[in-house]
């Protein structure tokens, strides 16, 4: 985690950095500081110094990371990795739903309506479709 750590870091100074030197930049022409780049690359390097602290945080609160040791084997960092269900038809109509409605941007509303009346019942199952039933958990 800490490679992960320092990664975060760099990527947060390097865009804090660019940004300074893009608005340094950009800020001799006659037309003046063009801002959008300067703000995109000072939120880039908010987002690389706030993964940085995340993994930080994270560090600090778990026992040691087999992932932070260079002599470490591959097989020490195995374990859980969550539930995923491997039966489920919701993201599938979930996602028609969503290409129907983004389908709809493009050619008309009516159709991104037709695409939400279909995408909250698809969403609504894919929620709940462990809370009762045969698969319940």
């Amino acid at each position: 985690m800490r490679a992960m750590e320092r990664i975060g870091i760099l990527v947060g100074v390097f865009a804090f950095l660019m940004a300074g030197i893009y608005g340094y930049w950009t800020s001799t022409t006659d037309l003046g500081m063009e801002s959008v780049g300067v703000t995109g690359l000072i939120l880039g390097g908010l987002l690389g110094f706030m993964i940085a602290w995340y993994l930080w945080m994270t560090r600090r609160k778990l026992d040691r990371d087999p992932a932070d040791d260079p002599l470490g084997d591959i097989d020490e960092i195995q374990g859980e990795y969550g539930f995923f269900s491997p039966h489920s038809w919701q993201p599938l109509f979930l996602a028609a739903a969503a290409a129907t409605c983004f389908l709809g941007l493009a050619v008309g509303w009516w159709l991104f309506i037709i695409g939400a009346f279909f995408a909250i019942p698809a969403l609504v199952g894919w929620t709940f479709e462990y809370w009762k039933g045969e698969h319940a958990l």
